[in-house]
């Protein structure tokens, strides 16, 4: 048999990296050698509890239904569910219209719709769970200067600052990011379809307390959406906003200042969590719609944003790249047990197969609700409120587009691979 350091190597050990080795230790039983590059360096390894330090100035992430299962599932939910907060409605509207829709986890009977979560809590509890798996070790900081494909593996190169060294493994995975220079180097192209937008994203203090809503409102300007959170150290209600504009108004924008942010804001947005009384630090990201050309290939395999980079808005981007390490777990961890190697192209076209309606589904929900919603033409305005009227008038079409927005595509979570 062929002389390998690890059976997987993972580059990029952001949210997503980890997420994914976290499932093929859970699926594989342990079995599976992993190991994650990552650029920064770790922090010191500590058994106990993660620490939560909540900042106003935090970035967050949406999970849906469906990535809270998996979470249950790879046993980090009760720890995340410490410093979260649920989404128990949805509120869907286009200013200026009459149409309009509202989504409740009554509907389906679920214990929420979704859930909020700070980055920073989130990366903590992934990186202190992943720290106690065996079968995972970490190489950082470093990155993966070059990897060359061969017949049964990849020779990979790693740049560790003051030396360079080489580590061969059966599977490489490219999960370093949508700019993925990786990507790049191995000759897969990307699709851009470039939407000439910024995302402007701020946490916002409000007056009302959410109780769990999130608005999704469509405006002249661009979509935006606000996401509910956990309080501030104040005791402030505190939602998450992604509201997007034309590129070309993005110096105009950021040249405003807090008050003048808040007022344009609230003006787009109305009252109904109250007076919007404080903003954090804004941060600016150019919106496009990324798509690998190839996601597999013999050897390797592309993941998370350098797979499919999706517009923010509509909250789908993490929770599908989620659903696709949790199928591509299951795959490897068969494969394992049944002694392929786990390169083999015929291995990962499985999981691509598995994957392929999920992503296009995922990816055309998010383009279209964005390109929909972001065209002001008259006629369009009419037919597309008539649409949100009918939707709200119908438990049927509700249920299937709030799962649809859930990531609940399959009747269940498919489970370990045992012997």
């Amino acid at each position: 048999m062929a002389d390998w350091d690890y059976d997987i190597l993972i580059a990029g050990g952001g949210m997503v990296g980890i997420s994914l080795a976290l499932c093929l230790d859970h699926h594989s039983g342990g079995r599976l050698n992993i190991a994650v590059v990552e650029s920064f360096p770790l922090p010191p390894n500590d058994q106990s509890a993660p620490q939560y330090r909540p900042s106003f100035d935090a970035r967050s992430t949406a999970l849906s239904f469906g990535s809270r299962n998996i979470y249950q599932a790879l046993g980090v939910w009760p720890a995340l569910a410490q410093h979260l907060c649920d989404i128990n409605k949805i509120h869907v509207s286009d200013r200026g219209h009459f149409g309009s829709v509202l989504m409740e986890k009554e509907l389906l009977n679920w214990p929420a719709l979704g859930h909020v979560v700070e980055n920073a809590w989130l990366g903590n509890v992934l990186l202190n769970e992943v720290r106690q798996r065996a079968a995972v070790s970490f190489i950082a900081p470093a990155k993966v200067l070059n990897a060359v494909i061969n017949a049964d593996g990849v020779d990979i190169e790693l740049d560790l600052g003051e030396r360079k060294e080489s580590r061969r493994a059966q599977l490489l995975v490219v999960a370093d990011g949508a700019e993925s220079g990786l990507r790049q180097q191995l000759g897969i192209h990307a699709k851009v379809d470039n939407y000439h937008q910024i995302a402007v994203i701020a946490n916002i203090a409000t007056e009302r307390p959410h109780g769990g809503m999130a608005f999704e409102r469509f405006t002249e300007a661009g979509p935006l959406a606000m996401l509910p959170l956990t309080p501030d150290e104040q005791g402030r209600s505190r939602s998450a906003l992604v509201w997007t504009f034309a590129e070309a108004k993005e110096a105009e924008v950021m040249g405003w200042s807090d008050s003048e942010f808040l007022a344009r804001l609230q003006e787009q947005f109305g009252y109904r969590l109250g007076k919007l009384v404080h903003v954090g630090q804004r941060g600016l990201y150019p919106l496009r719609l990324t798509e690998a050309e190839e996601q597999v290939r013999r050897q390797v395999v592309v993941m998370g944003n350098a797979a499919h980079f999706l517009h923010p808005v509509a909250g789908q981007g993490f929770n599908l790249a989620l659903r696709d390490a949790d199928a591509l777990a299951v795959v490897l961890a068969q494969a394992k047990l049944v002694g392929k190697n786990l390169g083999e192209l015929s291995v990962l076209q499985d999981y691509a197969e598995r994957q392929r309606g999920d992503q296009w589904l995922t990816t055309m929900f998010s383009d279209r609700l964005t390109k929909v919603f972001g065209n002001r033409k008259p006629l369009l305005s009419v037919l597309r409120n008539l649409g949100l009227v009918m939707l709200d008038g119908s438990p049927a079409l509700k249920n299937q587009f709030t799962q649809r927005a859930a990531g609940i595509v399959q009747p269940s979570q498919q489970g370990r691979v045992s012997s």
